[in-house]
C-alpha cells in the first residue's frame, strides 16, 4: 500500500535544517556579481521546485493528522489558507495536489528532485484520473512516466494539451487514442460552456468594467482579431513616423488592446447577426475526420477543438479549415513571385503559433513572413522556406552584428566577435 510523501510521524525533527537553508537564502541577496546567470536561475527554480514540494509533503502531513480539527477549522484548505495567508481556491487545489501525489508515483519522485514544476504536477495527475477506468494500474504508471518525460521540455499549457493524447503511450490503437482524446474535449467544451458568463458594470466616469469567461476556441477568435489590430507590423503602415518609432516594449498593451478591442465593437456588425464572421482561426483537421465528425482538430491558437465543435463552427466561417488530404492551393511558388500568399500564411499558422525566434511569444498574427533561404540569393518562396518572425526578430536576422542558426528548438542568435 502507498503511503503520502510524508508520514506525520516525527515531523519536528525533520526541519531542523530550516535555519540553515534560511541563512543560505540570506547569502544569495548579492548577485551582482554572477556571470552565469543561465546556470543560476536554472539552479534557483529547481531550488523552488523541491522547496514547493516540500511544502506539500508537509500539507499532506497536516491532512493525514487532522491538524484542523485540532484547531476548528472545517478542513485542511482552511488551516491552509489561514496559516499562509493564500486564496481559498489556491489552499484548496494545493492540497488536493499533496494528496494525491503518493511516494511511489513517478510525479511526486520527478516533484520532490525539481525536474517539474507544482503545475506540471497538476496536469500530470489530472491526466491520470482522466485515463479509461479499465487500464491496469502499470500502464497508468507507464503513461505519468511519459507526461514525466514531457515535461521536461514543454511548458504546463503545452503538456496539458499533449497530455489529452497521454494513452498513446500504452494504446496502439490510434482510433482508441482518438476517441479518448475527443470525449476528454467535448468534456471541456461542456464544462466550459456551462461556464461561460459575461458580467459588466458602470464606472460613473464614463467607462464601463467588465469580465468574461468563454471557451477557449471563442476566445481564440476574439484574440485573433485583437493581435491583428494592435500587431506593431499593422501600426507600422498606419501610424504616424512618431508613432511607428516607438519601441514595442514601451507600449502600454493593455490599452492597446483596449482600443482595438473598442474599434471592434464599433464596428460590429448588427444588421445580420447570423450571418458569417471573418475566418480568422485556422483548424488543421483530416478531410475523413471533418466528415465523419471522429477526432479532433488543432487550432493554430495551439488549442484543440472536438471534431463536432469543428463542423459546427466551419458552417459559420468562425474557423477556416485548413483541410489535409483534401482540395489543395498552390503554397510553392519557386521564384515565381517574390512575396508569400495569404494561401501560404494559412498553411503556416497551422505549424506555429508564435515567432520562429525561439524563446519568442509574440503571436503569429505579429509576424512578417521571411525567406530562410533569402530572395535576393536565390531563395524560392515555398512554403518550406517560410518562417514567421515578429518585427524585432525580423530585424534581427538581418543585423550583420549577429550569426543565427536554424534548429530543432527554433531560430537562435548569437552577437559576432
Amino acid at each position: 500500500m502507498s503511503t503520502t510523501l510524508l508520514d506525520p510521524v516525527g515531523l519536528g525533527d525533520r526541519t531542523s535544517g530550516l535555519p540553515a537553508l534560511h541563512a543560505a537564502i540570506d547569502g544569495l541577496r548579492d548577485l551582482d556579481s554572477f556571470d552565469a546567470y543561465d546556470e543560476v536561475l536554472v539552479d534557483l527554480d529547481r531550488a523552488i521546485r523541491r522547496l514547493e514540494a516540500v511544502k506539500l509533503r508537509v500539507v499532506a502531513a497536516a491532512d493525514a493528522a487532522r491538524v484542523a480539527d485540532r484547531t476548528g477549522l472545517a478542513d485542511t484548505s482552511s488551516w491552509l489558507a489561514r496559516r499562509t495567508h493564500a486564496g481559498s481556491a489556491q489552499s484548496a487545489a494545493d492540497v488536493r495536489l499533496a494528496t494525491a501525489l503518493e511516494s511511489d508515483r513517478p510525479c511526486a519522485e520527478a516533484l520532490s528532485a525539481g525536474d517539474l514544476s507544482t503545475d506540471h504536477a497538476r496536469v500530470i495527475v489530472r491526466a491520470t484520473e482522466q485515463l479509461p477506468s479499465h487500464l491496469p494500474e502499470a500502464a497508468v504508471t507507464q503513461v505519468e512516466q511519459s507526461l514525466v518525460e514531457q515535461a521536461g521540455r514543454l511548458s504546463p499549457d503545452q503538456l496539458r494539451r499533449a497530455a489529452r493524447r497521454a494513452l498513446a503511450a500504452v494504446e496502439d490503437n490510434q482510433a482508441a487514442v482518438d476517441v479518448h482524446e475527443d470525449a476528454l474535449l467535448r468534456s471541456e467544451e461542456r464544462t466550459a460552456l456551462a461556464k461561460t458568463r459575461l458580467t459588466w458594470h458602470h464606472n460613473e466616469d464614463g467607462t464601463v468594467s467588465g469580465h468574461f469567461t468563454v471557451p477557449a476556441v471563442a476566445a481564440a477568435i476574439l484574440i485573433r482579431v485583437v493581435q491583428s489590430m494592435t500587431s506593431p507590423r499593422r501600426a507600422r503602415l498606419g501610424a504616424t513616423e512618431a508613432q511607428a518609432g516607438d519601441p514595442i516594449e514601451q507600449r502600454d498593451w493593455a490599452h492597446q488592446n483596449g482600443l482595438a478591442f473598442v474599434e471592434l465593437l464599433e464596428h460590429l456588425p448588427t444588421d445580420h447577426l447570423h450571418g458569417k464572421v471573418a475566418a480568422t482561426v485556422v483548424a488543421t483537421v483530416e478531410l475523413a475526420t471533418l466528415q465523419a465528425a471522429l477526432g479532433a482538430a488543432g487550432l493554430d491558437s495551439g488549442e484543440r477543438l472536438s471534431a463536432g465543435d469543428t463542423r459546427r463552427l466551419a458552417c459559420g466561417a468562425s474557423i477556416l479549415p485548413a483541410v489535409m488530404n483534401g482540395p489543395s492551393l498552390a503554397l510553392d511558388l519557386g521564384r515565381s513571385s517574390r512575396l508569400f500568399t495569404e494561401a501560404q500564411r494559412t498553411a503556416l499558422a497551422t505549424r506555429h503559433h508564435t515567432c520562429a525566434a525561439d524563446g519568442c511569444e509574440r503571436p503569429f498574427a505579429w509576424c512578417e513572413l521571411h525567406h530562410q533561404h533569402p530572395w535576393s540569393h536565390g531563395g524560392s518562396t515555398d512554403l518550406k522556406d517560410a518562417i514567421p518572425l515578429c518585427g524585432f526578430h525580423h530585424r534581427r536576422i538581418h543585423d550583420p552584428s549577429y550569426m543565427h542558426r536554424f534548429g530543432p528548438e527554433g531560430l537562435t542568435f548569437h552577437r559576432r566577435t
